[in-house]
């Protein structure tokens, strides 16, 4: 296979087109400039693009397929109508109580369809295993995994939504995650939790104890759902955020020394750290780095947004809003923290809206992180790819650059360039109008404006 007319690089203007000859995926040789026609558009040659925070089978909840045929649930009574985060919580556990294994394979298989269609190869995927669904999202989340295994790398993170250590259903769902754990553990990459689900702290810090110890038996990465509220902890030392104690306790179990090297801890959500003084954060990354563990941020800010800043109801000044997410590029520049962005719902009532694709993701986050610079761009695509892949334990250097021999191109996205944008209909009794199409030749060119779906390419 040769790839003719690519850009790898462009900061290297000497070698900006290039052609690649191909075998079984890894380069052969590499011809710079390029022998194509100087006219002819080129390829944009991009890292792999990974999910590495998503749910599978909470995906399309609210875009459901029940118009389709009668076999699907209907979930459409179960549209958001506040738009909390406890009405999510509330309608999700009653869409648990429908699912079906057609339902769960046809969504899932609906999502791993898209993520692969929008240039994603690799990901997380949370599973829910609860007392309502028992086993049966994680045993059609193997089955997909399995069929989609030629086209997507499915890391499967058995998650704990609900308490495990309270409420009348705590010692149940705990249960049926030491089943699945025990019963399908070959299946599972990752055991995820949700500590701040917990009615009370000592039950939170029970709860993310339990994780470590079982992720560590298990020889599992770990994740957390983590600090998922805007309250500062500056009055109530007592309540600083979590990520505090996960430190500690995983420091207390010896992580760094009883877990294989390449297991991962991943903390998404973290929002109360985005109002946390200076002081305070710069005192927790500092904890964060001198504990020399793994830690890896995900930042989640399509959901975070729509979840997070919403104003009391008695409070008059609702156009006074947060963000409410972590500011993902400065705790990587400013903080020297590992961190990177995932999309986490797609069609449900955490998020109802959006396509779940990274690329838009990261243009996004252009402007909810002001980061509008090249610089910028560089590495909020590196979010969705390289910074992403290392998060959930892929450390594969998948990094932009300029192609060499021997490099291993598979699951590299190729963004396809073409020189007609549109032919419009001309004036009465004039020519047709034709519009000249951009060339994307550029890590800026796909974050700030991301390509449609049909100009991209997964090198397979």
């Amino acid at each position: 296979m040769i790839l003719e007319n690519v850009v790898s690089d462009v900061r290297d203007s000497t070698a900006a087109r290039c052609d690649i000859e191909l075998k079984d995926g890894y380069v052969q040789s590499v011809i710079r400039p390029s022998r194509s026609n100087p006219d002819t558009p080129s390829q944009l040659l991009l890292p792999p693009l990974c999910h590495p925070h998503i749910h599978l089978d909470k995906a399309y909840i609210l875009t459901c397929n029940n118009g389709t045929t009668s076999r699907h649930p209907d979930y459409s009574d179960l549209c958001p109508k506040s738009g909390s985060f406890a009405e999510a919580l509330t309608n999700t556990s009653q869409a648990k109580e429908r699912y079906t294994d057609e339902d769960l394979y046809l969504r899932g298989s609906q999502l791993l369809a898209t993520s692969y269609t929008q240039g994603v190869t690799s990901m997380r995927a949370f599973v829910e295993i609860d007392h309502v669904t028992g086993l049966v999202p994680l045993t059609t989340a193997i089955q997909l995994k399995k069929d989609f295994a030629h086209l997507l790398e499915v890391q499967i993170c058995a998650f704990a939504q609900d308490p495990i250590f309270s409420t009348a259903y705590g010692d149940e769902n705990r249960a049926v995650m030491d089943k699945a754990l025990t019963e399908l553990r070959p299946f599972i990459g990752a055991l995820g939790t949700t500590p701040y689900v917990e009615t009370s702290r000592e039950a939170s810090l029970t709860n993310i104890e339990w994780a470590i110890t079982k992720a560590l038996e298990h020889h599992l990465h770990l994740d957390f759902h983590l600090d998922y509220t805007l309250e500062s902890p500056s009055s109530r030392l007592s309540q600083k955020p979590l990520t505090y104690s996960v430190v500690e306790l995983l420091l207390e179990h010896n992580w760094a020394q009883e877990a294989d090297q390449s297991k991962t801890i991943a903390l998404g959500h973290c929002t109360q750290l985005s109002v946390l003084d200076d002081a305070e954060r710069k005192a927790l990354a500092e904890a964060v780095i001198a504990s020399e563990l793994p830690i890896h941020f995900v930042g989640l800010p399509t959901s975070d947004i729509f979840m997070m800043g919403r104003p009391n109801a008695a409070d008059i000044s609702s156009h006074h809003r947060p963000r409410g997410t972590m500011h993902v590029p400065s705790m990587v520049k400013e903080l020297g923290l590992d961190a990177c962005l995932g999309v986490n719902n797609v069609g449900n009532a955490f998020t109802p809206f959006g396509t779940g694709d990274p690329l838009q993701l990261a243009s996004w986050a252009v402007g909810i992180y002001q980061a509008g610079t090249i610089e910028n761009a560089e590495l909020l695509y590196d979010c969705v790819s390289g910074r992403a892949r290392k998060a959930i334990g892929l450390e594969d250097g998948a990094q932009y650059g300029l192609v060499h021999e021997g490099q291993n191109l598979r699951g590299h996205l190729l963004v396809r360039n073409h020189q007609i944008l549109a032919k419009l209909p001309g004036a009465p009794g004039q020519p047709s109008m034709t519009v000249t199409a951009r060339q994307r030749s550029s890590l800026k060119d796909v974050v700030w404006d991301p390509p449609e779906v049909n100009l991209r390419t997964v090198l397979s």
